[in-house]
């Protein structure tokens, strides 16, 4: 339980977003349904998809059924569902 909330509420608190982390009526709804007997990080792969033609590094995991992004089925089993319920996070630059 410890681990789960230093991977969620702790840095969406330090990034400023009160409104994620946790699971509470009222909140965003980002949630990871996974098994944990199963879960397991796949090799990383590049990939051009990004609209300038730039590569990435991909990486997904085994046991991971379903994310949701605000309260939508965004992938299930690794594969998008069409959703377009996410946006796009801009940080500070250092």
């Amino acid at each position: 339980e410890e681990a789960v909330r230093e991977l969620t509420c702790v840095p969406a608190t330090h990034w400023g977003m009160h409104d994620r982390g946790l699971i509470r009526e009222g909140l965003n709804a980002d949630l990871v349904v996974f098994d944990p007997e199963t879960v397991a990080p796949r090799m990383p792969e590049v990939v051009n998809d990004l609209p300038s033609g730039a590569k990435r590094l991909k990486q997904v995991a085994d046991g991971i059924r379903h994310s949701i992004v605000n309260g939508e089925v965004f992938l299930t089993d690794n594969e998008h569902t069409g959703s377009a319920s996410g946006r796009l996070f801009r940080g500070r630059v250092s």
